[in-house]
């Protein structure tokens, strides 16, 4: 992932698409260098099992990227909300595999996702970089100093939810949450070579100040999209 946006280029500055293959434009607008997202309807629901940073970790974090964006990037950049910093783990239902379940299913599966939770829960981790996509998301990589693998999760998860797409979205083995997505060039850039220069200065300041930050992950949500917003159980 590191080398992601050195093989494939800034590709979000053309329009780009998302890892999970949406245009940019489907999932934001962008007019005179105010974003807002745009809010769609998930149908049939999506249902994704997350691990919840808490906002007490999450907050310095978000200062932090914050002070060292907004000289690069005053516009045209979407910050996560640091209430809800998370880790995706594994969907029982996504867009491009979508699962059907009646509402006692999804109780199940609420209860599938709390017994893991009580299995594997606490984690502490440490950031270990920050990078930045080709696709525009400046991303936090995170090892584990103590708790549960991911890949263990993801299995325990994969075992009990059986009729979860057989296609997931993530590598196994990876626990990365989104900080800040850029949708437009940087105002310190006049030229491709420069643009790497500014982009190359950008991460190296968030690894300075972000480095080694130590969290802990307490709670594991099941995330369930079936509207305009989504809504957490578990």
């Amino acid at each position: 992932m590191a080398t992601d946006l050195e093989e494939h280029g800034a590709r979000f500055l053309d329009g780009g698409s998302t890892s999970q293959r949406l245009a940019l434009s489907d999932i934001f607008n962008l007019k005179d260098g105010n974003v807002e997202p745009i809010l769609k309807p998930a149908d049939p629901a999506v249902r994704a099992v997350v691990l919840y940073l808490e906002p007490q970790y999450a907050k310095p974090i978000s200062d932090v990227v914050r002070k060292i964006v907004a000289p690069f990037f005053p516009r045209d950049v979407w910050y996560q909300d640091s209430n809800l910093y998370h880790f995706s783990m594994f969907h029982a239902s996504h867009h491009l595999a979508p699962v059907l379940a009646t509402p006692l299913e999804v109780n199940e599966e609420a209860r599938v996702v709390e017994s893991v939770a009580q299995r594997c829960c606490k984690l502490s981790i440490v950031l270990e970089r920050v990078v930045l996509t080709s696709t525009g998301v400046l991303l936090g990589c995170w090892q584990v100093l103590n708790g549960t693998d991911p890949a263990v999760i993801r299995k325990e998860l994969q075992n009990y939810l059986p009729h979860a797409p057989v296609k997931q979205l993530y590598n196994e083995v990876m626990l990365h949450t989104s900080f800040a997505r850029l949708l437009g060039p940087p105002v310190k850039a006049n030229s491709d070579k420069s643009l790497h220069v500014v982009f190359q200065d950008l991460v190296s300041q968030l690894n300075t100040e972000l480095h080694n930050y130590k969290a802990v992950i307490n709670e594991m949500w099941l995330g369930i999209r079936n509207s305009e917003d989504y809504l957490f159980a578990a």
